[in-house]
């Protein structure tokens, strides 16, 4: 089979997701033209690529040019903004959408392409309200995560981990203050918080991490900065024993909370958007929402745009601290519920159901 792929690799979540579908559309044989969309071809991140499949990307992007016609059918990885251009004659977007109010641009878009795949059920529903054959391509584990033999902290200290992008959407000042009122300065615990954002500069980053303090030193919460590289998140996930990303309002997967989970992590998750296809209550800490909020943070969701409107999902604290508590109790069993994750999604998987979907429409 011979596939145009139209899709960044970065150190950004879309990258990630580039990089593994790539590597299993290697391994399973298909002809790719790679075109890095953007001009996104970065590797700092992937620090154990297989020699083989790096030279295997370097041809696939510098022969494309020479290889493409019209009939060859293209996957494009990217947001619906953005995704009105194409290289073949058939477009299939894989996409990531988080919210529950899509715009007319948003549907139409959708619309457009050959065929709209989302990465969870709940953002495909969405759309098919509005006429759109949307299907669903579930994101998997990625492989060059591992379990560790290291000793990361004091065995005694019970270790929470929040990692990502900082947003409202994410409840990411919520999830700190609501930490820290519980266990702050008790060093039992200790939360390290690898959040950041590249839209914001360094010195706004700086200021609204210390807004999570209001004011106050506390002993047992550690800033980290961006990592760099999947080595580096492996050590943070290893290193954890809950997960506190999960609790995010709106998402169209949530890999660090899902690949804890797959490292026999524990990870307080919200029942909503796209963690119902993965996380329930044998391989998590299922927390119910309470209610929604307009996603709207004057920066990144504005309100009247013609892309990204809706809602997001919120919780109540009073039930997400008593979810800690049992986080804590759960301490140090493995959860091998939440490893079986990384058999049921995996890039493997994911490619054999988007080449089905493409091989089905022809």
């Amino acid at each position: 089979m011979q596939l145009i792929v139209e899709a960044p690799i970065n150190q950004l979540s879309f990258g990630n997701v580039t990089y593994n579908l790539l590597r299993q559309l290697w391994r399973k044989g298909v002809d790719v033209m790679w075109f890095p969309l953007g001009g996104n071809a970065n590797f700092e991140s992937f620090d154990k690529i297989d020699k083989n499949f790096g030279a295997w990307l370097q041809d696939s992007a510098k022969n494309a040019n020479k290889k493409i016609n019209p009939n060859i059918p293209s996957l494009k990885l990217w947001h619906l903004n953005g995704s009105q251009s194409r290289i073949g004659s058939k477009q299939f977007l894989y996409t990531f959408y988080e919210l529950d109010q899509p715009t007319p641009e948003e549907i139409n878009l959708a619309k457009f392409q050959t065929k709209t795949f989302f990465s969870s059920n709940y953002a495909a529903e969405s759309f098919k309200k509005h006429g759109v054959d949307a299907g669903v391509v579930p994101v998997g584990f990625d492989e060059d995560f591992h379990k560790t033999s290291k000793q990361y902290l004091d065995p005694d200290i019970v270790h929470f981990g929040l990692m990502g992008k900082f947003e409202k959407r994410k409840h990411t000042e919520k999830i700190i203050k609501l930490w820290l009122a519980k266990y702050g300065n008790d060093n039992k615990y200790q939360l390290s918080v690898c959040v950041t954002n590249p839209f914001f500069k360094e010195d706004e980053m700086k200021a609204i991490l210390a807004n999570c303090l209001d004011g106050k030193r506390y002993t047992n919460i550690n800033f980290l900065p961006y990592l760099k590289t999947n080595s580096e998140v492996n050590d943070f996930l290893n290193a954890i024993d809950i997960d506190l990303t999960g609790l995010s309002g709106a998402e169209g997967w949530n890999l660090p909370s899902f690949n804890a989970s797959c490292l026999g992590k524990w990870s307080i998750v919200l029942n909503a958007t796209s963690h119902k296809d993965w996380a329930n209550e044998s391989n998590c800490i299922l927390v119910e929402p309470n209610s929604l909020e307009e996603c709207y943070d004057g920066k990144f969701f504005q309100k009247g745009s013609t892309f990204n409107q809706g809602n997001i999902f919120t919780w109540d604290s009073d039930t997400v601290a008593q979810a800690m508590d049992l986080a804590v109790s759960k301490r140090g069993q493995n959860n091998t519920n939440g490893e079986l994750l990384k058999e049921e999604f995996s890039y493997s998987r994911s490619v054999d159901r988007l080449l089905k979907g493409i091989e089905e429409i022809g």
